[in-house]
């Protein structure tokens, strides 16, 4: 089941940026501010610190990837928008989930079990 869709304007990052809250962990930055639509909207952000094109579409590849198999444990009604930092370049995917986990666990995201 999907629950989330993507953050697309500047405007909605802007505000989640502006209000939102943030933690951060050695590969990524994670932005967080309640949304009242019901579902969740994720935004990457990987700057051109990070790598070339490739290595910046990996990383997205990576995050996008993680956060979509481990949704269905976050509560509903977030922006969240995830900054890659430049150690995320050479990082495989299970650091990427672990890292968003943690992330998750920060901003107090994950349903309990």
């Amino acid at each position: 089941m999907k629950y989330s869709e993507s953050l697309k304007s500047n405007e909605d990052f802007k505000k989640v940026y502006r209000t939102g809250k943030s933690f951060a962990t050695r590969l990524l930055v994670m932005y967080v501010k309640e949304n009242s639509l019901g579902k969740n909207r994720i935004g990457i952000s990987v700057s051109k610190k990070v790598g070339n094109s490739v290595v910046r579409h990996r990383v997205r590849r990576l995050v996008k990837e993680a956060y979509r198999l481990s949704e269905d444990r976050f509560h509903i009604g977030y922006d969240c928008i995830f900054v890659a930092r430049t150690n995320a370049k050479d990082c495989t995917y299970l650091e990427i989930e672990r890292a968003i986990c943690r992330l998750s666990e920060m901003h107090g995201l994950l349903k309990r079990e």
